[in-house]
């Protein structure tokens, strides 16, 4: 379970991360995309926090996902400035795909068709846990 003090964290990063986030699709030139923060969790020790991002459309999410992790001293660095006077220490960032709102559309799909998943649970693909 989360302390009041974790969530509170998880909280200002997330409307942070949102910020820069969006600030750096618009300077590179990635118009059309659109980078949403859908949860942040972090550690009991406050060192990590994991950062699960969705990301429309989603044919160019692993490339994205890719590139954020890859500047993710950067925006650790950005998000630094824009919390020095709420945060001592800055959490190491990990970033992951949230991919539940393709896995709720892949159903919405599903029971459109003739083959229905609540009968045959075979037609939908297994869900990672996160």
């Amino acid at each position: 379970m989360e302390s009041q003090r974790q969530k509170k964290i998880a909280s200002v990063l997330q409307k942070d991360l949102v910020e820069v986030l969006q600030g750096a699709a618009r300077e590179g030139g990635m118009s059309g995309v659109i980078i949403s923060v859908t949860q942040v969790k972090v550690t009991v020790d406050l060192s990590i926090a994991k950062v699960y991002l969705s990301i429309f459309p989603i044919k160019q999410a692993k490339v994205l996902i890719d590139g954020i992790a890859s500047n993710a001293p950067i925006i650790k660095h950005e998000l630094a400035k824009r919390t020095k006077h709420q945060l001592r220490r800055m959490p190491e960032l990990l970033f992951f795909l949230d991919d539940s709102l393709e896995y709720i559309d892949k159903i919405d799909q599903s029971i459109k068709q003739s083959e229905n998943p609540i009968q045959n649970r075979d037609l939908l693909d297994k869900r990672k846990k996160i």
